[in-house]
């Protein structure tokens, strides 16, 4: 014969231990709320105070935060300065490059330098009144009015050093 095992039941508690618990829930519950009553009662006495505190704190982190908000902008702006003043004078150095590459381009052709066409119209001009001088004539007009008149000398340096150089030898002769 089988026998059957009997279940094993859940034991009973006793009915003070059940109680104590619903008890102690019910106390647990009670101070809970209670103490939301409180917290709700100190929030609404004490909310402007604390309001007007958050407020002095806020004021404090602006000031601050703009504080440092101004130094930055100060450190962009020096250093935006720094920048442009570096660049103005790299290009200031590009150009100066590019004038002298220019000019020894110039030279290198043989085209003369505005004062030089100057110094040799001079030079044509004192030569012209030393050859009338020596012809007998007189000066007909100022050096200064030819000057006005005439086109600036063509060519390029090596014709107009020949003919200088010609005229100093007819006045020598």
């Amino acid at each position: 014969m089988v026998t059957r095992k009997a279940r094993a039941r859940p034991r009973a508690r006793p009915a003070a231990a059940d109680k104590k618990v619903s008890q102690a829930v019910a106390d647990s519950a009670q101070k809970i709320w209670l103490a939301g009553l409180g917290a709700f009662a100190r929030a609404r006495v004490e909310g402007d105070k604390m309001f007007d505190t958050l407020v002095e704190q806020g004021k404090g982190l602006r000031s601050r935060a703009q504080g440092a908000a101004d130094e930055a902008m100060a450190k962009v702006r020096a250093q935006a300065d720094s920048a442009s003043a570096d660049a103005a004078g790299k290009w200031d150095k590009l150009e100066q490059v590019f004038e002298d590459r220019v000019s020894r381009a110039l030279s290198r052709l043989g085209v003369l330098t505005t004062r030089e066409v100057g110094d040799l119209s001079r030079q044509v001009e004192d030569l012209n009144e030393s050859v009338r001088s020596l012809m007998g004539g007189k000066p007909s007009r100022s050096p200064r009015a030819t000057t006005a008149k005439r086109k600036p000398a063509t060519g390029t340096r090596k014709k107009v050093k020949k003919a200088a150089s010609r005229a100093s030898r007819a006045r020598r002769a």
